[in-house]
């Protein structure tokens, strides 16, 4: 299987209209949104053109995608997903507003862990919740500061977002950490709802750890979509511990697209040939970037991670807005670390997800923007 990320051409991927590549004009190399620079997997591709030969463009139906979802678990992670106690939702966003609006009380803060996925803001402050933050420490859950945060949030039934594996570091968390974030909700009364779409892109020689599989009380969102690139077709699951899916409203199951479901199933059940090529081909992109910068901007910080496609910047020592400064003068677009919550002033993330090519290119312009 050769390197999907080898496969698309500069040429061939501006011809593309996502937002990717329609949010900035053609002399700028987008290295921003989570969207990688790959071809579909051939399963994928299969499942969906034979839908659209078939005009199998109604909704979707059944628990296809969860069982697919729960084979793979089982293969790759030893876990065995509960298919009774999961439900289709449109995407792992979406989904985390609904659970939340399950098991919180009305108005009940959200406690998140920046620096992370900038829509865990958006989203839970446009349910008019506050936001309280527990900091990382070093890239990590820490364990005192959440037992604070946990301790000092007055309210009914708050929740936790936690993001495994952490987006914009790249952290897996271990089972040690898991555990020990699981006791101290049942503690204090805090609810664990987990953002796992990153999940399978986790290094092969890196354990990942359901969050399920440590709390039995927690909630969990997972998708296919980051994993196979799959943004255009949305679907995700959303899979619990306990038996509160079941009070899920009934229109919560209309968002999910049919082709969604498709797809998604068809690279959990078909597409691990192709993921391991990718993940294979994500591990030397890492490497490439640490020693392109090592050698061309060692004032940047930046440590591979054994996750996502997703690398985390600090560039304090060339700009307080990194962000604009690259992109105005080296025409290279990166994530600002700013809308990442604490810790992520002076920060980008840079999106690995493409060719070594396209990062290298990239590398020499930041480089010669200072």
């Amino acid at each position: 299987m050769l390197n999907p990320l080898t496969q698309v051409s500069l040429e061939r991927l501006r011809r593309r209209t996502s937002v990717k590549w329609r949010q900035f004009p053609d002399d700028v190399l987008p290295l921003w949104v989570a969207e990688m620079d790959v071809d579909l997997a051939e399963p994928v591709r299969q499942a969906v053109i034979e839908a659209l030969d078939l005009g199998d463009t109604g909704y979707p139906a059944g628990t296809h995608y969860q069982e697919a979802l729960a084979a793979f678990a089982e293969e790759r992670w030893g876990w065995n997903l509960p298919v009774e106690r999961t439900a289709l939702v449109s995407d792992v966003m979406l989904g985390i507003v609904e659970l939340i609006r399950l098991v919180s009380g009305p108005g009940a803060p959200v406690i998140v862990s920046p620096p992370v996925y900038p829509p865990f803001y958006l989203f839970v402050r446009s349910m008019g919740r506050a936001v309280v933050e527990a900091p990382l420490r070093h890239g990590r859950l820490d364990l005192e500061v959440l037992e604070r945060t946990f301790q000092h949030v007055k309210a009914d039934r708050p929740v936790y977002l936690l993001c495994n594996p952490q987006n914009p570091t790249g952290t897996v968390h271990t089972a040690e950490e898991l555990t020990a974030l699981a006791r101290l909700a049942e503690t204090y009364g805090v609810r664990v709802i987990a953002d796992e779409i990153h999940a399978p892109l986790v290094s092969r020689g890196t354990r990942f750890v359901p969050y399920l599989s440590v709390d039995e009380n927690g909630m969990s969102l997972m998708s296919a979509s980051k994993g196979w690139n799959l943004a255009a077709m949305r679907a995700a699951v959303a899979i619990s511990g306990t038996d509160d899916l079941a009070r899920l409203p009934e229109e919560v199951s209309h968002g999910p697209s049919h082709f969604g479901t498709i797809a998604h199933a068809a690279a959990l059940r078909h597409g691990g040939e192709w993921l391991d090529a990718l993940l294979a081909g994500l591990d030397d992109n890492r490497k490439l970037l640490k020693n392109l910068l090592t050698e061309h901007l060692p004032e940047i910080g930046y440590e591979p991670s054994d996750a996502t496609f997703l690398a985390w910047l600090d560039c304090r020592a060339i700009s307080d807005d990194p962000a604009a400064f690259f992109v105005e003068r080296g025409k290279v677009a990166l994530m600002s670390g700013a809308g990442f919550g604490s810790g992520g002033a002076g920060h980008v993330r840079f999106n690995i997800g493409t060719s070594p090519e396209i990062i290298t290119e990239a590398v020499r312009r930041m480089a010669a923007s200072r």
